[in-house]
């Protein structure tokens, strides 16, 4: 089986970066008709952002993504800003709020039609211990894979180096799936965050295992996948196979700034990605029909 690509909506969005922006079934047309078969909405304004959305723009946009038989691969929430969305801050009123716009962007993954929603962990603030942070984010998360539980959501724990410093590692997301001890609690990587620990993200692949239910593909500077990048996609492509991933394989690319196509890079990382899967399936048949 060719393995599923999306795409994230960052670029497409106002988050971080404000513009280039997009209404969201603009953006579904876009990703559609250069080929992907899966989205990855960021639950931001303008797009997503659940307080926004009544259940008759939930049913267009759901509507919308099968008209262009779009998939949606999974969302995510967008930390930081104003409310910061932090599991593991020392505020007592911004954890509530986290937990709370986590199970409202669980319910608006599943009104969508979509079972898989990222965890950003948080991150510690000066003053408080890591331990101390590290429990309230775990805590947080076993209140989250509980609701999502109730919705047929899997919840995926991703490891952000670059970007934070709690769950920064393949070990610290292991760990932290082992003390939440929940079934529909998953993991994830980024290229991008491996690239930024200057590991390898074949090892992620081979220490996640049947755990690793989502994959973020993007080079350093959040450039698209290519042979001059970093990362070796060719031997990510190959190791998936190997461990018989049947995730989305989602460019989270090009949103960290305004000089960007849109377009242009979401097709330029899809002809760059599939042509690899393409040749790995080419390679597997070749192998079955040798060993027949």
């Amino acid at each position: 089986m060719t393995l599923k690509i999306a795409f994230n909506t960052w670029v497409y969005s106002s988050f971080p970066v404000w513009v280039p922006s997009y209404p969201l079934t603009d953006t579904i047309e876009r990703i559609a008709a250069i080929g992907y078969d899966g989205i990855e909405i960021g639950a931001a304004s303008p797009h997503a952002y659940p307080d926004y959305l009544s259940r008759q723009r939930r049913h267009e946009i759901k509507t919308c993504l099968e008209a262009n038989a779009l998939a949606l691969a999974s969302m995510l929430p967008a930390p930081g800003g104003g409310p910061g969305f932090n599991a593991a801050s020392p505020l007592p009123e911004e954890r509530a709020n986290t937990l709370d716009q986590y199970c409202k962007v669980v319910d608006l993954c599943a009104d969508l039609g979509g079972s898989t929603v990222i965890y950003v962990a948080g991150w510690q603030i000066f003053g408080t211990s890591r331990q101390q942070a590290w429990e309230w984010s775990r805590q947080a998360l076993e209140k989250i894979a509980d609701h999502a539980a109730s919705r047929g959501v899997t919840i995926v724990i991703e490891p952000t180096s670059a970007d934070s410093n709690l769950v920064d590692s393949c070990d610290d997301a292991l760990q932290m799936k082992r003390e939440v001890d929940r079934a529909n609690v998953k993991l994830m990587f980024d290229t991008y965050h491996v690239i930024y620990r200057n590991e390898v993200s074949i090892d992620y692949i081979d220490r996640m295992g049947a755990d690793l239910h989502h994959v973020h593909l993007a080079d350093a500077n959040r450039a698209g996948p290519s042979d001059a990048g970093k990362a070796d996609y060719r031997g990510v492509i190959q190791a998936l196979n190997r461990q018989n991933f049947r995730g989305y394989l989602t460019m989270e690319i090009g949103f960290d700034r305004r000089n960007v196509e849109p377009d242009r890079i979401a097709r330029e990382a899809y002809c760059y990605i599939r042509a690899l899967t393409v040749d790995a399936d080419a390679k597997a048949h070749a192998e079955q029909l040798v060993t027949l």
